[in-house]
């Protein structure tokens, strides 16, 4: 079931989310490093949002990039994504949330692989994957 971007408050997150999905999708937290469920994950599919279900990625611009979490150099649409200045843990970064629910996903940095350059480093906990039929 798709949520709409403001069907829930955080009390209904809280609710449908497991207390390590909250932490990650809904207060902005980290998972470790090579600990994730798609880190390492190969088949063909769509990465959705955990929270709302929206289509993010696909895994044809999946990439290994060596930093632990699943890396992609394009979202499935500019629209599906949001992002916004991140100044926590004493750095300058960018922040990717799901467009439809608002929810963080991990980060963007310009280090990643042509034909974008970009490289979105994404909590495996924010995803949830479709396999290709």
């Amino acid at each position: 079931m798709k949520a709409e971007n403001n069907e829930y408050d955080e009390s209904k997150w809280r609710e449908k989310l497991t207390k390590e999905q909250y932490r990650v999708l809904r207060e902005k937290g980290t998972e470790p490093a090579f600990t994730g469920k798609y880190w390492n994950h190969h088949e063909k599919g769509i990465y959705k949002c955990a929270a709302c279900g929206e289509p993010l990625f696909d895994s044809e611009t999946k990439f290994e990039s060596g930093s632990g979490w699943p890396s992609f150099y394009a979202p499935v649409g500019e629209e599906k994504i949001g992002s916004k200045k991140d100044l926590s843990h004493g750095m300058i970064r960018t922040e990717v949330l799901c467009k439809n629910c608002k929810s963080h996903l991990g980060h963007v940095f310009k280090d990643g692989p042509k034909p974008t350059g970009l490289r979105y480093c994404i909590n495996s906990i924010s995803l949830d994957f479709k396999p290709e039929k």
